[in-house]
């Protein structure tokens, strides 16, 4: 099963919360200088309630903790737990951090202190400072105990309770790979525990503050946050643009109302608040790539992967706005290939794009078999098989290898 097929569940079973806050009425601009933290190293509940929830949360961690969705690979979540350290405020020591191999724009904090970080957030990043205002965001919620308050007013609601059950339960019978049905259905019940947590305007305007206060402690720049918002909102827009569509208002970030500009005003009035005359703040966007190269090819192949050209597009040249790579030329060209299905305008910018992206020293092997194909395809068999002999070189034991030579020799 593609990727498409794992988002389509997600969206089932709940969409998005980083941004749960994102449309609705303008409300009163909350100054970060006002947002200190309700919560302190340590903390554990008091009240019955709020130890009840917890206790949920702590088997739903369980089972998280052991999903066939996590990416597990040490240093990139020793690197964004080091990352919630750095922006956690007061708990920063009590933040657990959880990678789900999920390639939506998102993130969720539990009440209990974990966090889980779709792989999706890491694709859409320029810089370190960007994800940290996510990541703190998160532990804004955390530290006002937002998920109490939000989930006493869902108890006025409905049987939450109830709910949080069938959520756990499902993630404890799922099993197999990434395209397996076990995953598919942890996905929907990974949707469905988290949207139990959407948080109000209010909230949502509390982290955002909050947020902006942490990074700007811990040395980062506090406009980057604002700029991680504007550059979803020219996403949702480019995927919308390309489908001649106005923006779909459904469940997902990624699809779903753009943030009103007056947020974005506060963002950015915010960030020139908090920052400090005469003080440095750092972007980190050296050591943000340095970490995310080994997945990059990984991460932009799932989201070329979820059919959304508009969106992809866009968020390919976004990231070409620090330097163009191999790896996104190829990837762009990928997303024409597939919008083109082998015909027409798109698929010559296909070629074109293969044919650009094995001009850089970074190309990766899969753009040197394209070009090769694309070679051949138009006639120039020594060209092509060149470019082709380039791609078994660099992978000697890709799974096409006798494919690739098949084609070599006819």
């Amino acid at each position: 099963m593609s990727l498409e097929i794992s988002r389509r569940a997600l969206l089932a079973g709940g969409g998005c919360l980083c941004c749960a806050g994102l449309t609705g009425m303008a409300q009163a601009r909350i100054a970060p200088s006002a947002m200190t933290p309700l919560i302190g190293p340590g903390y554990k509940p008091l009240e019955t309630d709020e130890k009840g929830l917890w206790s949920q949360y702590e088997r739903i961690e369980q089972d998280i903790a052991g999903s066939n969705l996590l990416i597990k690979d040490p240093k990139l979540v020793a690197y964004l737990g080091g990352l919630a350290g750095r922006v956690g405020g007061p708990a920063a020591r009590d933040l657990r951090v959880y990678l789900a191999h999920i390639p939506e724009f998102n993130a969720f904090m539990a009440p209990t202190g974990f966090m889980v970080v779709f792989s999706g957030l890491l694709t859409r990043m320029r810089n370190e400072a960007q994800l940290a205002g996510v990541i703190a965001h998160e532990a804004g919620h955390f530290l006002r105990k937002h998920q109490i308050r939000a989930w006493r007013d869902v108890r006025r609601k409905t049987d939450a309770f109830t709910m949080l059950g069938m959520g756990l339960g499902g993630l404890s019978a799922a099993g197999g790979g990434f395209a397996g049905i076990g995953d598919l259905y942890q996905l929907a019940q990974f949707g469905t525990i988290f949207s139990l947590a959407q948080y109000g305007r209010d909230l949502e305007k509390e982290a955002d503050a909050t947020g902006l206060r942490l990074i700007s402690e811990a040395g980062y720049s506090p406009i980057e946050m604002s700029n991680t918002w504007s550059q979803l909102i020219a996403e949702i827009e480019a995927s919308a643009a390309m489908r001649k569509k106005r923006p779909f208002r459904g469940t997902s970030l990624l699809a779903s109302h753009p943030a009103p500009a007056d947020r974005m005003a506060d963002l950015r009035a915010s960030a020139v608040e908090i920052q400090a005359s005469g003080r440095s703040y750092d972007a980190g966007r050296d050591r943000y790539l340095s970490i995310i190269a080994p997945h990059k090819a990984m991460l932009l192949d799932d989201q070329v992967k979820l059919n959304d050209p508009g969106a992809s597009l866009y968020i390919i040249q976004n990231l070409a706005k620090d330097g163009w790579s191999g790896t996104l030329r190829y990837y762009e060209a990928e997303i024409w290939r597939l919008k083109g299905k082998g015909k027409g305008a798109d698929e010559a910018r296909a070629v074109q794009g293969y044919a650009a992206a094995v001009q850089m020293p970074d190309a990766p092997a899969e753009a040197w078999r394209a070009h090769g194909y694309s070679l051949l395809k138009s006639g120039q068999a020594e060209p092509g098989k060149r470019a082709l002999a380039r791609y078994l070189a660099m992978k000697p034991a890709a799974s096409d290898a006798a494919m690739v030579r098949y084609s070599m020799a006819q």
